[in-house]
């Protein structure tokens, strides 16, 4: 395999982590309205017989700081989007009023920010963890290349290093999505 491909599949699975992160991250709630906070909560709609994301089956608005509206496309599923948003692991009661859902986003205590921010710290780990797995294995290519005298040992040493700079990147960029939601969490 050619070294700049080996660099290309690595960058992009380091990313991967990163956008990935980014997705899980925008879950977490902050104590503002967000469509991310229900946008892939899993709906079991029995009419379609199979289990959707929110988001495919209703329209996610937020018209206030603390309110997520919810319009399902077919009235017909209301009742399974309503069971659906009570289930999931928000901790907030749907109000069903007419043709939409209105989730009232609650204040968060100090004590829920903290447990937060430790859920995110673990995400963001796991990102990291992600990124290394990616390095080891564009590293475990690179030597399969050498070992296959594809590469020059000097080629090879220089594409390893690239790769360890492209972790140091992905790595730090977690670090500044993480600084960044913890202070989102912590701000009241």
């Amino acid at each position: 395999m050619n070294p700049d491909e080996i660099l290309f599949e690595t960058e992009d699975a380091m990313q991967h982590s990163v956008d990935y992160l980014l997705g899980e991250m925008s879950a977490v709630r902050t104590g503002k309205a967000s469509p991310a906070l229900v946008e892939n909560i899993s709906i079991k709609v029995e009419s379609y017989g199979s289990n959707m994301p929110l988001k495919n089956i209703a329209l996610i608005s937020t018209p206030e700081p603390r309110l997520i509206v919810v319009q399902p496309h077919d009235p017909s599923v209301m009742a399974d989007v309503e069971r659906g948003l009570k289930e999931s692991k928000l901790g907030i009661t749907p109000n069903v009023q007419g043709k939409l859902i209105r989730l009232p986003i609650p204040e968060l205590s100090e004590e829920r920010r903290v447990e937060y921010v430790k859920l995110v710290k673990d995400m963001a780990e796991q990102g990291r963890v992600r990124i290394r797995a990616a390095r080891k294995d564009g590293n475990d290519k690179l030597k399969t290349a050498f070992k296959d005298k594809s590469i020059t040992e000097d080629a090879f040493h220089d594409h390893e290093s690239t790769v360890q700079d492209l972790t140091n990147k992905y790595v730090k960029s977690i670090d500044e999505h993480l600084d960044h939601k913890e202070k989102e969490i912590m701000t009241v």
